[in-house]
């Protein structure tokens, strides 16, 4: 999990970012990203064995999340930029330029700027340091994985806090994805603000309301 940052340190980058997102597939919901900066000596497994098991956030039960969210948040050697793009910037953009506006917030707020950058996927436009697209990054890389267990844990929370100002739709449950009872909600109560409407099926729905 750490050849990919061993690459980047090997040629002269000292300051190597991950780059993560979350959000992309919901129905409703914001997006978000996150980047972080983590010491040599933290990422290894001899330094750190509590990062074991760490990989792909949507591989990992929630509560292994919120574990590893909190060694993240409370390590001294970790520099961490989160990023939200919201509903209308989703749709106005559309999803895959907004989730690169969140990557570029994120990284963003890093300071001093990485020398290098580890994205999880395609290459992203709009980056503002140069940067390593690696598709399948968050398996692969251990500073990918940290940041989207980041994006992913912010992101849960914030759908926990809009669920209670949407109670119909349960999203503290599904987290804005199309579950079959996210769908039903949907087709009872049409959809919420939060609701994406540039995706399908919202787009027909809201015709209907």
């Amino acid at each position: 999990m750490l050849h990919c940052e061993q690459e980047a340190w090997s040629g002269g980058a000292r300051r190597v970012a991950g780059v993560g997102e979350a959000g992309r597939g919901p129905l409703a919901g914001p997006g978000g990203a996150a980047a972080g900066v983590f010491d040599p000596g933290f990422l290894r497994p001899e330094a750190s064995r509590s990062l074991a098991g760490l990989t792909d956030s949507k591989k990992l039960p929630p509560k292994r999340r919120e574990f590893f969210y909190g060694l993240l948040q409370d390590c001294a050697g970790a520099e961490i930029g989160v990023a939200i793009v919201s509903v209308e910037e989703i749709d106005a953009l559309n999803i895959l330029r907004a989730t690169h506006v969140a990557m570029a917030r994120a990284v963003a707020q890093l300071s001093p700027p990485p020398d290098m950058a580890l994205v999880d996927g395609l290459p992203v436009k709009g980056l503002p340091v140069p940067h390593r697209a690696i598709v399948g990054g968050d398996a692969m890389s251990l500073s990918i994985a940290a940041a989207s267990v980041v994006a992913k844990v912010t992101r849960d929370r914030l759908m926990g806090e809009l669920a209670a100002k949407y109670p119909a739709y349960g999203f503290e449950r599904h987290k804005g994805y199309g579950t079959r009872e996210h769908l039903a909600a949907l087709r009872q109560y049409g959809p919420s603000p939060i609701h994406r409407r540039s995706f399908e099926p919202v787009a027909q729905m809201t015709l209907g309301f």
